[in-house]
């Protein structure tokens, strides 16, 4: 036999007034239909909404000894937790202004004394049902949002796959890139040079943009990017346009989807990730901060990942090496800044590269001293 459906469970009203008499009624009133908890001070009453589960609605008397219910109020719309709840002053204070006062402090309806049980019936049961659907919508915002963030995710991903399929020595680079990106731009969001420039939202996006960065060797042919040793000049020439295409492709994405989209910083990056401070990187020889931000993040991730991976012409250096040689090119080929940023942190790099090591090898050289 299938057990029988479960009753809904009551919406709980807690009701706060000092008179006892003023709890009998309210109680007497509601509760047929709603669990009912009652506080004879604002004190108890902001204990009672600090526990979880909270009162889903609030009849609340203004004049009470100590706290009375302006401040009762006030002290809940400034917690995040409960401030959402909603507020009905229960009062016999008539005036247009104490009115006004409560409605100012957040609460949504006022109820005069003596009560009229049809109408207290009816308010409560409004806000309710006006709760249930606000709360209904900020579910369905909250997993748009979660939609939309899983869509960019996928979609990068989806692109570094793509880059993995044409490139031999990617591996654990994309997945090694990503951290290093996100490590070395929430160390930096805390220097005054960068202030504005690296909010949460937007180290969010360099660490989903960062594993595209060399999205554009799909276009290179498979005799440069398969060849196993040291590229000739004129092979070189043509791996560099790598960049092009890459900034290319994402910026067509990117203008279907809005001038604003997540793709911004992703064509940013895989554009000019190889430029350099002095102005001496490809492809257009660019200097200084007139290399976007997350390039130059991405700049010193790539170039320190690159120093301690195997590759078929190299073997991994140590990881003091490696912290050494992007020291050199500070104020040369990395920002001076970033490079402070990434001394402070260089540990760090070191175990995001053991985490996601490809080889034995990479794991021994980035242990030694």
């Amino acid at each position: 036999m299938s057990p029988l459906p479960q009753e809904p469970l009551k919406p709980v009203v807690l009701a706060v007034d000092d008179a006892p008499e003023n709890l009998h009624a309210l109680i007497e009133v509601l509760k047929g239909d709603y669990n009912i908890i009652a506080a004879k001070t604002g004190e108890k009453a902001m204990a009672i909404c600090s526990k979880t589960p909270k009162p889903d609605i609030i009849l609340l008397d203004v004049v009470m000894p100590e706290m009375d219910g302006y401040e009762v109020c006030r002290q809940l719309k400034a917690n995040s937790k409960t401030e959402t709840i909603p507020v009905i002053f229960v009062t016999s204070l008539t005036e247009a202004g104490q009115e006004a006062q409560g409605l100012s402090l957040g609460a949504v309806d006022y109820i005069t004394k003596p009560i009229i049980p049809e109408i207290v019936k009816a308010r409560v049961g409004n806000h309710l049902y006006l709760k249930r659907h606000r709360d209904h919508l900020e579910i369905l915002v909250a997993e748009r949002t979660r939609e939309i963030a899983l869509i960019k995710e996928v979609t990068i991903e989806s692109l570094a796959t793509l880059t993995e399929c044409r490139d031999p020595e990617t591996g654990g680079h994309i997945m090694r890139t990503k951290n290093y990106v996100k490590a070395l731009a929430t160390r930096a969001s805390l220097d005054y040079h960068f202030t504005g420039q690296l909010d949460p939202n937007t180290i969010d996006l360099l660490y989903l943009s960062a594993p595209v960065h060399d999205i554009g060797k799909v276009g290179v042919p498979d005799t440069i990017m398969l060849k196993p040793g040291k590229l000739t000049p004129e092979e070189f020439e043509l791996m560099k346009k790598h960049t092009i295409y890459g900034r290319d492709s994402l910026r067509k994405a990117e203008r279907k989807l809005g001038g604003n989209s997540f793709l911004h910083i992703a064509q940013e990056i895989a554009c000019s990730h190889h430029e350099k401070w002095d102005g001496s990187g490809y492809p257009f020889g660019l200097s200084g901060q007139d290399i976007p931000l997350s390039a130059r993040i991405m700049a010193v991730a790539d170039v320190y990942d690159a120093l301690i991976s195997r590759r078929v012409y190299k073997a991994p250096i140590p990881h003091i090496d490696a912290v050494k040689i992007i020291a050199e090119g500070k104020g040369k080929h990395f920002d001076p800044v970033l490079v402070d940023k990434f001394l402070e942190i260089q540990d760090e790099f070191r175990s995001i590269a053991l985490e996601f090591a490809d080889f034995d090898e990479e794991r021994e050289a980035l242990t030694l001293e």
